[in-house]
């Protein structure tokens, strides 16, 4: 500590701002977004001091006006990858040694200017990259981008706290080390909270870290490296690099010197890892840390006594937001024979209302674009496949067209078989199946929830019958790691509501806790004896 026992400044979750018509929040994101979009920025590599520019480049582009270049990034080789793990190495000592206060300082300024200076940018920059609305683009890269650095300090102050009891003659004392060499963070497209939370978090705790974004993230991702430059973190703590995902990674894990992957993606890439680590394990130098957020089927289940409006509009939310591009977004939804019909009319009212797909810098637009042609291509398919199969109706949407943006319509499917392939199988996009069950059905379809996914990331329940809510909390108490009652199984808040799954979904490490900053540290045990015995004899020798 060197010279006090600090307190932290409180944390507090961001406010959200409205950006209603008329706001000064409002006329200053657009005209921010607009300066992206009339410009043409050059994203490098960054390791150490350096800003990197190999001349191999790929073009950024808006999901929503995929035809229009917004700016270029450059891709990194093996050598690069290799200068940014040496760059990590070199600068390890001296920012382990830093003084955790020290630290957090530049932690919470990053906090503050995202708050301020930097919030039109993050967020004008999110809407632009990954195409979300100004209200999506506010609770992720402001918000929560916030509410995870403000939180994480206090986290790791309170961590530091925590020491062991001594006894007579005998001081017990425990230090939290960063893990010895470097650590590893993959990020996500669709959260730039995530994005910046992952290399942060370790950063934080005092690891040094080599930085993958995602391709699709990295027009924001370069707002967040600008945030923590000026925040003051130090060259070569966090070293960026973009390119070939395998060469990257297995040029990573291929060092000795590697001791974390923190990581948000599909799960058959993150499986996938944890098998090389493990072919890997007898060339590291410590056990390495694997973190892994990956990907969910997320569950609505209403009981016949839930209230029709508040299951609809908890569908519409939880499916539709951000074009169900969230790892929770509501996919299967269980809806009791007795109140399907009205429930169902009231989710058609409500995609009825929505304007087309279209741009974020719209406001008026609830949906904009899916994240590129892939994505597209494959959420094409599977309505496409609805649309003939037996047993299966599309009740609303189905249309797609990515001749201007990768636009795929809010679709409802209504199946009456709950093992339907997209009842099962993680879409990814604004596609929500249906299936009715008989009332006295009830306690059958949470055992048919239970086993019908390989993921247990987010469910949600809606009821005002007490025992059923308590029936349902015990049964599924496997199936979400984050479970809600009477609300859609979207929006957690850092501080409040810790996040992650297990089975499929991941090591529910619960990103914005306690419990994944100690992932990033080594305890070590420090037992000091004031005056030393003389004597090998304990008494029982007589």
């Amino acid at each position: 500590m060197g010279k006090g026992f600090f307190q932290i400044p409180t944390a507090y979750n961001e406010p959200v701002k409205s950006y209603a018509p008329g706001t000064s929040e409002r006329e200053e994101v657009l005209k921010q977004y607009n300066e992206y979009y009339n410009a043409t920025i050059d994203v490098p590599l960054y390791i150490g001091s350096e800003e990197i520019r190999t001349g191999n480049t790929k073009p950024l582009s808006p999901p929503h006006e995929h035809k229009h270049i917004v700016g270029n990034y450059h891709l990194a080789e093996k050598s690069h990858v290799e200068k940014a793990i040496a760059n990590c190495l070199e600068s390890r000592e001296k920012w382990a040694n830093l003084t955790w206060e020290q630290r957090a300082a530049i932690f919470l300024k990053a906090a503050e200017l995202i708050a301020g200076p930097y919030r039109a940018k993050i967020n004008a920059a999110t809407m632009m990259a990954q195409s979300k609305t100004i209200h999506q683009a506010e609770t992720d890269a402001a918000c929560e981008f916030i509410d995870f650095l403000r939180f994480n300090v206090e986290f790791m102050s309170q961590i530091y706290a925590e020491q062991p009891e001594s006894d007579e003659g005998i001081w017990n004392r425990v230090e939290y080390r960063p893990l010895e060499g470097f650590v590893y963070a993959v990020t996500p497209f669709n959260f730039t909270a995530i994005a910046g939370n992952l290399p942060t978090c370790m950063a934080m705790m005092g690891n040094v870290v080599v930085w993958k974004p995602s391709d699709s993230q990295i027009f924001s991702a370069k707002v967040i490296i600008d945030v923590l430059k000026e925040a003051g973190l130090p060259d070569g703590v966090i070293n960026v690099v973009y390119g070939d995902p395998v060469m990257i990674t297995n040029t990573v894990l291929a060092s000795p010197d590697f001791s974390g992957l923190h990581f948000t993606g599909s799960t058959f890439v993150f499986k996938e890892l944890w098998k090389q680590i493990g072919n890997n394990i007898h060339h590291y130098k410590t056990y390495p840390r694997i973190v892994g957020e990956t990907g969910g089927k997320d569950f609505i289940l209403a009981h016949p006594t839930a209230k029709p409006a508040q299951v609809a509009t908890a569908i519409t939310r939880g499916a539709f937001e951000f074009q169900g591009q969230k790892c929770s977004a509501a996919s299967r939804v269980y809806l009791p024979k007795s109140t399907a019909d009205q429930i169902l009319e009231l989710v058609k009212a409500d995609i009825a209302s929505f304007n087309k797909p279209g741009s974020p810098a719209d406001m008026s637009n609830f949906i904009t674009a899916v994240i590129h042609e892939g994505s597209f291509d494959k959420l094409a398919k599977y309505i496409d496949q609805a649309k003939t199969d037996k047993n299966v109706e599309i009740i609303a949407g189905g249309g797609h067209d990515k001749s201007v943006g990768y636009f795929i319509e809010p679709t409802v499917i209504l199946t009456k078989d709950p093992k339907y392939t997209t009842m099962c199988t993680e879409l990814f996009g604004p596609v929500v199946t249906v299936y009715v069950y008989d009332d006295k059905d009830w306690s059958d379809t949470l055992t048919l929830i239970d086993g019908t996914s390989e993921y247990a990331l987010t469910g949600a329940v809606l009821s005002t019958d007490r025992y059923a809510i308590d029936e349902a909390t015990k049964a599924l108490q496997n199936s979400a790691g984050n479970f809600y009652i009477n609300d859609k199984p979207t929006g957690a808040v850092v501080g409040q509501q810790p996040f992650g799954g297990a089975r499929a979904s991941g090591t529910n490490d619960k990103a914005g806790s306690v419990q994944n900053l100690l992932r990033w540290i080594s305890p070590r045990l420090i037992k000091e004896t004031f005056v030393s015995p003389e004597d090998y004899r304990y008494p029982f020798l007589g």
